[in-house]
């Protein structure tokens, strides 16, 4: 079967399931159980190939012969290429020159597996525009393949559904580590995929606290930061209804964070409600923290988490000192932080 099918592909090509990691000295830095869910270990480094197999696969299965794809920090760039090319599909990606040019080796990545890297002006919402200009004009012959949760549907739920997987492992690993759920989970909120992923088995338990950490950059109040949920409103982003950071005549604003890949104008409806009613919060977190963050995970557990994970783990700091006595804390690594090391050493020291 198709499910089937996947499941294989998941399990020996994209090395799934990832492991659900105890981090002994987090917990004794916090006082708290953490643990940490290795989405780095994924083939290509990140969350982001569940999707991306999956939805080539779907593409190779109604016959169509290429993709497009737009990509921010460049991972689901990457995947998309790798599945691509074990798929024999070409492949097409939009970014934006700004990204390439702090991304140079995921161009160079993408390249290697074959796809045609191609630049836009702007940043990511430009690069996504471009590729479903691309899409709505060759329908017959080109397959869009989204990596965001946000745009027209059914793309958000296909990109939901597919990286689900993460969150149905970590129920079912955390109940063979202690016998029951989490009392958090924390995830970084981008555009969506990786706290959906994990966030959506759990909605509507409410003995698990869910946690969207979002890139508050220089500050909520700065102007430069990319806290869709904390300070956005609602607006169309791509034909669909989405949180959006937008002026006061509905121009997208572009958005910050140190993380290349944090950056989103558009969280999309159906994620705003999964964090925001679903019996979750949404916390801001800026630079500073996220790459204090960053050389904290790397020097106790010898992790190099993404930049944009390290939003994540930054708020341990906030969220640690209000939980009770052996309370068990999941962290979600959404990908791995070689990409960011030169954006690290360039960062001054606090």
């Amino acid at each position: 079967s198709v499910k089937e099918e996947l499941s294989t592909a998941l399990n020996d090509y994209v090395g799934r399931e990832t492991p659900l990691y105890y981090a002994e000295r987090l917990t004794a830095h916090y006082k708290a159980h953490i643990y940490i869910k290795r989405e780095d270990l994924a083939h290509c480094g990140a969350h982001k190939m569940n999707n991306a197999l999956a939805q080539a696969m779907i593409a190779k299965r109604m016959g169509l012969t290429a993709v497009v794809a737009a990509t921010g920090a460049g991972q689901h760039g990457v995947a998309t290429a790798s599945a691509c090319a074990k798929l024999g599909l070409s492949c097409t990606i939009f970014m934006s020159a700004a990204d390439m040019e702090k991304q140079p080796s995921n161009v160079d990545l993408m390249t290697l597996l074959g796809a045609k890297v191609e630049p836009t002006a702007g940043n990511f919402k430009d690069a996504s525009s471009e590729s479903i200009r691309v899409w709505a004009g060759k329908l017959g012959e080109v397959y869009y393949l989204a990596g965001a949760a946000v745009g027209p549907h059914p793309c958000p739920t296909m990109v939901r559904e597919f990286q689900s997987v993460i969150g149905r492992e970590t129920r079912r690993q955390a109940a063979e580590k202690w016998g029951r759920t989490p009392d958090a989970v924390v995830a970084c909120v981008g555009s969506g995929s990786n706290a959906l992923g994990i966030f959506h088995e759990f909605v509507g338990d409410r003995t698990v606290r869910l946690i969207g950490v979002e890139a508050a950059g220089f500050g909520l109040n700065s102007g430069r930061h990319a806290a869709t949920l904390a300070a956005g409103e609602v607006g169309v982003y791509h034909g669909a209804m989405s949180y959006l950071l937008q002026d006061e005549e509905g121009n997208i604003i572009c958005p910050h964070s140190i993380g290349v890949g944090r950056p989103s104008t558009s969280v999309e409806a159906d994620e705003a409600v999964e964090v925001t009613v679903e019996g979750s919060d949404t916390e801001p977190v800026m630079d500073e923290e996220a790459m204090d963050a960053y050389r904290r995970v790397a020097r106790l557990e010898g992790i190099l988490p993404a930049l944009e994970a390290s939003h994540a783990f930054a708020y341990l700091e906030k969220l640690c000192p209000t939980m009770p006595d052996g309370a068990k804390i999941i962290i979600s690594c959404s990908g791995r932080g070689e990409k960011d090391t030169e954006t690290v050493f360039n960062y001054p020291i606090s």
